[in-house]
């Protein structure tokens, strides 16, 4: 008897190891960083809307921010820690050569981020009517960029005819995106954000869901 007690323990022992086996993996979240904030990062989490994290806040879908810096955020990702820049995802394929930035829209569906010209900091609103990258006087001045060499142009704006000046980037970066070789305009006398244009956007592959846009650069 005690030897069959014995046997019928193992055999529950191996059929219980068989299920443990035979159990379904803890889907792992699919997580991209597609804002930064002071003390707060904005991440999608498998393809939904965006969520934002705070330190402290419960854990979303097993995702919970730890710290934030000014080009990432420190994620605690089902128990495991990981740092993700601006636009990167957490299971975005080592080496690739399509880098991808994911933005999320603000509450007037405008696309916003922030990004680099030349190497300064600048903020973008994403404008594909907008043929070219284009910026204000004075944000060109604070980007050492000097508009006077540039070939004159006119725009026609939604306020009428306004003068420009046509230059070339060296380059403008957004995330893990950086193009050289960008043409843009410097808008005479006019109080505008940097507009990202198409004489960046048109070198990437651009998909849209809803309130998030991806940018993958193309070549």
């Amino acid at each position: 008897m005690e030897s069959l007690a014995r046997r019928n323990s193992i055999a529950s022992l191996a059929l219980q190891g068989a299920c443990l086996l035979c159990s379904p993996a803890v889907q792992a979240a699919d997580v991209v960083l597609v804002g930064l904030f002071p003390n707060k990062a904005l991440v999608q989490i498998n393809g939904a809307a965006p969520s934002m994290l705070s330190p402290g806040q419960a854990p979303v879908e097993g995702v919970s921010l730890l710290s934030v810096t000014r080009d990432s955020a420190t994620l605690q990702i089902n128990g495991r820690r990981q740092t993700l820049a601006m636009g990167q995802g957490n299971h975005s394929p080592v080496g690739s050569s399509r880098s991808t930035v994911t933005l999320a829209a603000d509450s007037r569906g405008h696309f916003a981020t922030e990004g680099q010209i030349n190497g300064g900091t600048v903020r973008f609103v994403v404008d594909t009517g907008a043929t070219l990258v284009s910026l204000s006087q004075t944000e060109a001045r604070r980007l050492g960029i000097d508009a006077q060499r540039g070939d004159p142009v006119t725009l026609n704006t939604a306020n009428g005819n306004v003068t420009a000046r046509k230059v070339v980037l060296q380059s403008v970066r957004i995330g893990a995106i950086s193009i050289g070789n960008v043409e843009a305009v410097v808008v005479d006398n006019l109080n505008m954000p940097a507009l990202l244009g198409m004489s960046f956007l048109n070198r990437m592959d651009m998909r849209r869901e809803g309130q998030v846009m991806t940018l993958t650069q193309r070549y």
